[in-house]
């Protein structure tokens, strides 16, 4: 049995059914929704992906792991992982996916592509194992 098959315990916060719901209703009750097309929102995602991605621009390993331990950068960070988040909820929420599910068997479908045998230590794509 492999992680993504293992059974969880329940998330007493809720887990991303809670924080769905959250961000649904702080759109909702801006009327934002009229804006949430799911083009829009896949655009909005990726544009807060390079806000996260730009903490990164022109900083060494050393200066990342800097970052992390700063309180304003890792705030930063964080603000910007959430904003990424959010904005995947709101494109899953408006396609009707359901995230957890996706994400379990995505990790299914990269446990048969990358087979530990082959893949340990390797960071080669799944067509260039052998």
């Amino acid at each position: 049995m492999t992680l993504a098959e293992k059974p969880r315990p329940a998330d007493p916060q809720g887990d991303l059914q809670h924080l769905t719901e959250a961000i649904l209703a702080f759109r909702d009750a801006r009327d934002w929704k009229q804006f949430h097309s799911l083009r829009h929102l896949i655009v909005s995602l990726n544009l807060e992906a390079a806000e996260l991605l730009e903490l990164t621009q022109w900083q060494s390993d050393a200066d990342m792991v800097a970052r992390v331990a700063d309180p304003a950068g890792r705030e930063a960070l964080a603000d910007e992982c959430a904003d990424v988040l959010l904005y995947l909820l709101l494109v899953a929420a408006e396609a009707g996916i359901d995230l957890k599910a996706a994400a379990l068997a995505k990790i299914r479908k990269n446990d048969a592509k990358y087979p530990v045998e082959k893949s340990r230590g390797s960071s080669r794509k799944y067509t260039e194992l052998e």
